[in-house]
C-alpha cells in the first residue's frame, strides 16, 4: 500500500524532501480495519495517531444512561484520535469505530515525537493540524451553545455535504445533539420551505 495520500497531505502544509517521504513511509503503519471495528475503546490508553486512507470513522462517547454521543466523524484524508489520551497516556474515555471497511496509517507517539526532533517540518505541519482541530472545536462548542438545532443540522449539511451518503441519519442526529425524530421533523420542515 502506498503512503501517498499522507504524504500529498504533507506536501500541502510544506513540500517534503525525498528523505523526509521516506521516514514516512518508515514510521507510519497500515492498518486495514472492517466496518464496526475498533481502534480504541474507553478505558485503553491512545498509542497512535491516525489518518484515514480510506474508509469512515466515527469518535463518539457513552453517557451514563448508555446513550451515544457523537463527537467528530472522519474520512479520507482526515485525522482521528482521542488527543487527551495520546498525549497524557491516561486511558481514553472514547470509542473509534469504523463505519465501513477502512485503511488507515498511524503513527505510535515515540515516532511522532522522534519526527518532530529529527525533522523540524513534521513539528510545523502537526501544530496546524492541531490548531485547525482547535478551531474547530471552538466553533463546535460556539455553536452548540448558541445555534437552534435546525441550524446546527444546516450547518453540518453545509461543511460536510460528502458525509451524507455514508453515515446515517442517527449518527447525524447525534452529532448536533438532537434525537433521531427530531432530526427527521427538522428535515420535513426544511423540505416544506
Amino acid at each position: 500500500m502506498s503512503h501517498q495520500p499522507l504524504i500529498d497531505y504533507f506536501n500541502k502544509f510544506i513540500p517534503l524532501t525525498e528523505e523526509e517521504q521516506s521516514i514516512v513511509e518508515e514510521v507510519f503503519n497500515e492498518r486495514k480495519i472492517k466496518r464496526r471495528q475498533f481502534i480504541l475503546n474507553e478505558g485503553d490508553v491512545s498509542f497512535v495517531n491516525t489518518f484515514v486512507v480510506e474508509g469512515c470513522f466515527r469518535m463518539y462517547t457513552v453517557d451514563d444512561k448508555g446513550k451515544e454521543h457523537n463527537l467528530q466523524f472522519a474520512v479520507e484524508n482526515w485525522w482521528i484520535g482521542d488527543i487527551g489520551s495520546f498525549h497524557s497516556e491516561e486511558p481514553s474515555k472514547l470509542y473509534i469505530e469504523a463505519l465501513e471497511n477502512s485503511i488507515v496509517l498511524q503513527i505510535k507517539k515515540e515516532d511522532q515525537l522522534r519526527l518532530f526532533v529529527e525533522y523540524p517540518k513534521f513539528n510545523q505541519i502537526f501544530r496546524v493540524f492541531t490548531e485547525n482541530a482547535l478551531v474547530s472545536s471552538q466553533r463546535r462548542t460556539l455553536q452548540n451553545i448558541s445555534s437552534t438545532a435546525e441550524e446546527r443540522y444546516l450547518d453540518f449539511m453545509k461543511r460536510y455535504p460528502h458525509f451524507f451518503n455514508r453515515i446515517s441519519n442517527v449518527q447525524i442526529a447525534s452529532y448536533i445533539g438532537v434525537t433521531p425524530e427530531f432530526l427527521s421533523k427538522i428535515r420535513k420542515e426544511i423540505t416544506s420551505k
